[in-house]
């Protein structure tokens, strides 16, 4: 699908089936870009530690992808050059 391999603004959310959980990580660091990523579940410790393993400039926990005016901002790979504030 179009969508894997390029970057998505909007309200859009592709599903990619995975065997398990380093599988999944595995699937959404196989990306070009990575301006933000959001993990969901039950287990707070089990989702930090998800969440140290992906690579995008933003990670949210349990919340979607947004941003703020007081926290950084900017993504890595193909989404940027770093991050202001």
């Amino acid at each position: 699908m179009d969508c894997y391999n390029q970057e998505i603004f909007g309200p859009v959310a592709s599903i990619i089936k995975s065997r398990d959980i380093e599988d999944s990580i595995r699937i959404a660091n196989d990306s070009d870009f990575g301006l933000s990523a959001c993990v969901y579940g039950d287990d707070e410790i089990q989702c930090r530690e998800i969440a140290d393993k992906l690579e995008g400039g933003m990670i949210f926990i349990n919340a979607p992808a947004g941003s703020q005016p007081h926290l950084p901002f900017g993504g890595v790979k193909k989404s940027g050059y770093g991050k202001e504030n």
